[in-house]
């Protein structure tokens, strides 16, 4: 994994490339406390080039979002695809972070309409 941090006037991003996993996690985790103690509040973490995450890549993702809203800040995740984003959306944190996958960003259409009630069939053996 390689990562690095580049600071454009208020706006932080976060560049995190490879495999996110708990060896990687702990070398990420200093990069994540200076950004806390810089207290940069406008931060995006690009993961476009993320290829695996695990759950302790994922605990270190969800520290940095809780730790830069707690100080009033917001925290944007971008180009999360494959492996990364299946394991976000298992967890529900496509929802808890506002992920926007390619096709959603590219196309806000309005929600197709209800469609009348399902029917549900049960089969039995």
């Amino acid at each position: 994994m390689n990562y690095f941090r580049e600071d454009e006037g208020d706006k932080t991003t976060l560049y995190v490339r490879g495999e996110l996993d708990a060896l990687s996690a702990s070398e990420l985790r200093p990069l994540f406390d200076r950004v806390i103690e810089d207290r940069r509040l406008d931060v995006t973490v690009d993961l476009s080039q993320l290829r695996l995450v695990d759950s302790s890549g994922v605990g270190a993702l969800v520290s940095l979002y809780k730790r830069v809203r707690s100080i009033g800040g917001h925290v944007e995740f971008t180009g999360v695809t494959a492996q990364p984003l299946v394991i976000f959306k298992m967890l529900r944190l496509d929802v808890v972070f506002g992920l926007k996958t390619e096709p959603e960003a590219q196309a806000e259409s309005p929600p197709a309409p209800e469609a009348g009630p399902a029917s549900i069939r049960v089969v039995r053996p």
